[in-house]
């Protein structure tokens, strides 16, 4: 058997985990490159990483310009988590799946996922904090456990490791796009077309820095499977896949299309008759390999209440 050299290098005993790049990352800087992963490190933290020499490229020491080339490994460690000082909260959770190494949840719509400048109370972290005894700590203090994310307005399913074996292997998924994820929108317009796949690059917008917007030129690939599942007077309801999962990805994507997502507060129209109080969003379903057990695991909820009240509106006037 041939073995990588690069792999060799790579396999140093004090790093925690390596990444190989791949082409459609090829050409980054090293530290832009190590923002992007679902680590949720901020780049000013990995470039001081780097520079105490905690990132390996290909077995060396290196610098956080570095332009990387596909098939460079990345070796880094994994740093020491700070002492926790959030507040745990008894918040009702609503948690469909739970084992040894892993939970999953189904949030409501209107939680925060983990505390930011503005929201450091009735998060999800701060329920979990509460509920579950073991978290995982590759995210540091503010977000224990918590491998993706869904916005807040958005209702619906997210996975949660328990340990760092577990978040490591679970992030990997997410990556490689081998976690499934299957959502429900509500949508303005009703669509002609049964389904289709929205193939459009997304990236920060160039002025409204806090919104994202597909840009051709500088975005991400992102792609989205959808299929109309129901039409009503002026709206319809569609089954949305992720094949990849970009900031903000369905929104724009459907905004982009024409038919953004009813009550979206950001990338939909301002007047809101259905009166919702965000995007009518639902993460219905997600897939996964269990870490430990290396099965494929396939985890589902009902739609929310205010989804379906919506969903009854809407049959009534049709």
């Amino acid at each position: 058997m041939v073995v990588d050299e690069k792999l060799l290098q790579a396999d140093d005993e004090e790093m925690d985990a390596w990444e190989e790049v791949v082409a459609e990352t090829a050409g980054e800087r090293l530290d832009s490159y190590l923002a992007g992963l679902p680590l949720a490190y901020s780049r000013a933290r990995w470039q001081k990483m780097i520079k105490e020499e905690q990132v390996l490229c290909n077995g060396k020491k290196t610098k956080a310009s570095v332009v990387l080339q596909k098939g460079d490994v990345i070796a880094y460690q994994i740093p020491t988590v700070e002492a926790l000082s959030l507040t745990p909260e008894d918040i009702p959770l609503d948690i469909v799946y739970e084992d040894s190494d892993l939970l999953v949840v189904n949030k409501p719509q209107g939680m925060v996922v983990h505390p930011a400048a503005g929201n450091y109370h009735g998060t999800l972290v701060n329920a979990l904090l509460y509920t579950v005894q073991d978290l995982s700590g590759i995210n540091g203090v503010i977000r224990p456990g918590i491998v993706h994310r869904i916005d807040k307005d958005t209702s619906g399913l997210l996975v949660v490791a328990k340990n760092d074996k577990a978040h490591l292997a679970l992030s990997e998924q997410l990556k490689d796009h081998t976690m499934a994820r299957v959502y429900y929108a509500i949508v303005h317009g009703v669509m002609g077309e049964p389904g289709g796949v929205i193939d459009a690059p997304i990236g920060r917008h160039s002025v409204q820095r806090k919104k994202m917007a597909v840009d051709t030129k500088n975005g991400k690939s992102a792609i989205t499977h959808y299929r109309v599942l129901e039409r009503f007077s002026d709206y319809s309801l569609l089954e949305l896949k992720l094949e990849t999962g970009r900031t903000h990805q369905i929104r724009v994507h459907l905004s982009y299309l024409g038919n953004p997502v009813a009550g979206d507060p950001v990338y939909g129209p301002k007047k809101n008759p259905l009166r919702l109080a965000g995007q009518a969003l639902h993460a219905k379903e997600i897939s996964f390999i269990h870490p430990t057990s290396n099965e494929k695991m396939t985890v589902t909820c009902d739609l929310p209440g205010y989804f379906r009240e919506t969903l009854e509106q809407l049959r009534k006037e049709r």
